[in-house]
Formats: C-alpha cells, structure tokens, sequence
C-alpha cells in the first residue's frame, strides 16, 4: 500500500455537494498588494475637479493628482506647467544684485550712501611735484622729443587748413578797425599799440579766434582733429615713458585703436555738463525776465547755480581721467570710468587746482606767443602793403592752438601716470 503524505492537502472545492470549502487567510504579501491597490484607486478624484494630471517640475501634484480615465470628454494625458516665471526673474536680479555688491565692495567708493565716511576712510594722501614743475615737466616732455612732436604739430595744423580753413583776414581786419573805432575816443585815441594788440587777443581768445563762421561738416572735422591729435600724443608719451623711441607713424597708425571708446567717454562727459548747460539757460532767461534784479530770488538763483556747477565738476574729474585710462590697451569705456573714479577719489580737489593752473599756463602762452605775433603785424602792414591780406595772425593762433593743445594733453598725462604710480601708505 502506499503511504499516505503527511503534507496537508489544499483546500480545493468539492464537487460531489457542489459547494467550495473555506480558502487560507492569504498572506501579508498580497494584502499589501491590494492596499497599494486601493491607495491607486483612491486618487482618482471627482468628474467635477477640471484639468488633467498636473506634473510640475517632473512631480505630480499633491493637490490635484488626477482624475479617472473613464470620466467622459477628459484626457487622461499629463499636462506639464512650467514654474512661473517671476520666481525665475526674482532670482536672476537677486544674484545680480549679490554680484553688485561684491564688486562694489572691492573699490573705493565713500560718501555714496547714507552710511557715515569717516575721515581716515576718505582722506588719501597723494604726495607730487609743485605747480611750476608740473608745468616745466610737460614743456620738457615736449621739447625733450621735438623731433616727433614738431612734424606732428606741422601736420595738424596743415589738415585744420584744408579741412576745416584758418580765420579770415577780413574778419581779423574787421575786428581791428572795430578797435580802432572804439579806442578814438579812449585817452584822446592815444592809447597804444600793446594795449590794442592786448584787447585783441583778448577778443580773439575768447570769441573763438579759430571760428570762421564753420557749418557742422567742419565743426566735426575740427572735433575730429584734436581727437586724433589726443588720442597720438598719448599714445607717443606711453612709449617714450617706457624708454622706447616709436615714431611718428607709428602714433598715426597704432594709436586709433581706442577711437570708439574714447567717443564713449565723450559721450558721458556731455551727459555731465548738463547741470552746467541747465545754469547758462536759466541765467538768459533769469536775465531776460529781470528775475536777478529781487535779492532773495538772486540769492536763490546762485545758490542754486553754485550746486548744479560742483555736481558738474565732481563728475567731470573722474572723466577726465577716464579719458587717458581709456587709451590703455584692452580697455573698456565702463571700466575706465569706474576706475579713474576710484583713482581720483579723495583727490578732486588738487585735480582742480591743477587744471586751474593748466589753464593760467595756457592763457601766459597765448600771451607770449600771439601778442608779438600782433605787434609784428601791425608794423609789417603799416610799413609795406605788400602784406595787406595775408592772415599772418590767424595761421600763429592756429598754430598756438595746437600746441597748447599737446601741451594740456601732456599735462594731464603725467598726472595721470603720477596717480597710477603713486603707492599709498
């Protein structure tokens, strides 16, 4: 016989009464199973809830999951909402602001908030040559390299020439007979010939002796004209400084790189004046309208001239130096500016005294040069006629004018260099 097996048999239906047994409790395996089912099912919500699976950032949604496939005229596809955008936008200007700041942090920047600046923090020694030398070193400058500086000198005032043409002796002629007109009656019409020639250059100077009457061609080729003649000169100090011997050609071929970004800065200096531009229109009419002629709107209209014109200077100083620091190799307009900020600050004031004293020197200049120039004429014209007509005057004034030109240019230069070099303690 066999033997029976001692394994429990299974439960399995019998069909001789037709009706089943009773089945195990099914294991913990399958209950879990079930129960991840129900949780599925679950999820689904009600046909009223509208819109599909949400998914956002590649999550499903916790407060709206989906709705079940089997509710009629509704996609059972997820749509995919993007994070909203100001989110995004906030944390861009966010980590622009940080890098700001960071950046800020790096220079020397005092009195630009409402944070006190104390006096250890903004007073920055600056130890340089007196007055006179400054002066003396740029006319040695000059002098020391005549023979490239002469011949570029030379060829500035022959291209002002036929670009944009000299003063016009009939307009020089005129404004002497107008003198002579005005002083016949001044000490009897005995007044001298150096008092004249003095009067002269005075109006000249300062009426524009090099204005002809130009359209605005020729006011841009005149502008064009020293800017060439900046941006050269500058280029020709650099090398001479760093004990090289470059050429003039050099200067006229190498030296145009920075032209644009020299523009640029131009184009911040004019935005700078315009506190300066606003005093003179509000003075024509002030005058016009007799508003001065009141002490206490006068009072007013000065004080409020006084703090438009320091703003204009305040900006205008670190220009100035931007525009040398422009001309270095691999310089943008924006971090020129930024750094002559930096360098000048603390300084503007001796930047001022200096470029007050520049133009003493230049007006002295004008006076050794031109008012000779002035005597010498009258004496040839008075004496022969054959040089009745030839603009002696004009053609020397344009030519001083250049000159005081590459004179200021190198003014500024070594100023510049003397900021740079100079090690603070």
């Amino acid at each position: 016989m066999a033997k029976k097996s001692s394994r429990p048999q299974k439960n399995t239906p019998s069909r001789a009464n037709g009706k089943p047994k009773m089945q195990t409790r099914p294991s913990n395996q399958a209950a879990s199973q079930r129960a991840k089912e129900r949780k599925r099912t679950a999820r689904a919500v009600d046909s009223s809830v509208p819109g599909n699976m949400l998914v956002i950032d590649g999550k499903v949604s916790k407060t709206a999951r989906a709705i079940d496939s089997s509710v009629p005229g509704k996609s059972s596809t997820p749509r995919v909402v993007k994070k909203r955008h100001f989110v995004r936008v906030k944390t861009f200007f966010k980590e622009k602001k940080a890098r700001f700041h960071t950046e800020r942090a790096k220079h020397f920047r005092p009195h630009k908030s409402f944070k006190r600046s104390y006096a250890e923090d903004y007073r920055r020694s600056f130890e340089t040559p007196g007055l006179l030398q400054h002066a003396v070193l740029a006319f040695q400058m000059f002098f020391k390299y005549w023979r490239t500086f002469l011949p570029f000198l030379g060829l500035m005032v022959i291209l002002y020439m036929v670009a944009v043409g000299l003063l016009g002796e009939e307009v020089y002629d005129q404004a002497k007979s107008t003198l002579d007109e005005g002083t016949e009656n001044l000490a009897a019409g005995k007044i001298g010939n150096f008092a004249k020639a003095g009067i002269l250059l005075i109006s000249m100077v300062t009426t524009g002796g090099l204005d002809n009457g130009m359209d605005d061609t020729e006011f841009v080729f005149m502008l064009m004209l020293f800017l060439i003649m900046w941006l050269v000169v500058i280029f020709l100090l650099r090398h001479f400084m760093a004990g090289e011997r470059p050429r003039l050609r050099d200067g006229l071929y190498n030296a145009m790189g920075p032209l644009f970004a020299t523009l640029t800065v131009f184009i911040v200096i004019a935005i700078q004046i315009i506190p300066i531009m606003i005093v003179v229109i509000a003075y024509s009419a002030a005058v016009l309208t007799d508003f001065l002629s009141t002490p206490f709107y006068a009072l007013l209209f000065f004080t409020f001239s006084a703090i438009m014109i320091l703003l204009s200077v305040y900006l205008l100083c670190s220009s100035i130096i931007a525009l040398v620091a422009v001309t270095s190799p691999g310089m943008y307009p924006g971090k020129a500016i930024s750094a002559a900020s930096d360098v000048i600050s603390g300084r503007r004031t001796k930047l001022v005294i200096r470029v007050i004293y520049m133009f003493f020197v230049i007006a002295l200049v004008y006076v050794i040069i031109i008012l000779p120039v002035i005597l010498i004429d009258m004496w040839l014209k008075s004496t022969w006629s054959f040089f009745n007509g030839w603009p002696i005057v004009p053609f020397f004034l344009l030519a001083s004018t250049c000159f005081v030109f590459m004179f200021a240019t190198t003014y500024i230069y070594i100023y510049y260099r003397w900021l740079i070099n100079y090690k603070e303690k």
